[in-house]
């Protein structure tokens, strides 16, 4: 390629630089070590918490004297032994076990034993099935 004339440089210098340390490599042991070294300052501070296994529900609140204070009773309303002895009864008189009278009313068989033994919350709907399907008045009068 002669006789073209003289080569020239049309291109613009490029400078490349490394990218600023990202939060992590800045607290990385090595690039500390690297600064306090080169004479860096080094600020260091201990968060509240930090390095324990205690989450932030497990600490006390402003409202623990609060809770502490209160004395309203927050148990559920539990069957009363009549109704429980009068669906027991009811059932008996019928000759159903829990899971016919259960199935009767479409129901689970827990829902049964857990009226019988006293530990389900009154649900008037069911009690209602339960006056239906065995026959027998088992609330008082309202």
């Amino acid at each position: 390629m002669s006789g073209v004339g003289p080569l020239s440089q049309d291109w613009e210098p490029v400078v490349l630089r490394k990218k600023a340390p990202t939060s992590a490599a800045r607290k990385d042991d090595k690039a500390v070590n690297a600064a306090r070294r080169s004479g860096a300052d080094i600020e260091t501070m201990k968060k509240h918490n930090a390095g324990t296994n205690k989450s932030a529900i497990a600490t006390t609140s402003l409202n623990t004297k609060r809770l502490d204070d209160d004395t309203e009773n927050l148990a559920h309303d539990r069957v009363p032994t009549e109704l429980k002895k009068a669906i027991m009864q009811a059932r008996m008189d019928k000759k159903l076990t829990q899971a016919q009278l259960a199935q009767i009313i479409n129901e689970k068989p827990q829902v049964i034993q857990e009226y019988e033994s006293g530990k389900a919350i009154p649900n008037q709907q069911i009690i209602g099935k339960l006056e239906r399907a065995l026959g027998a008045k088992l609330r008082g009068k309202k």
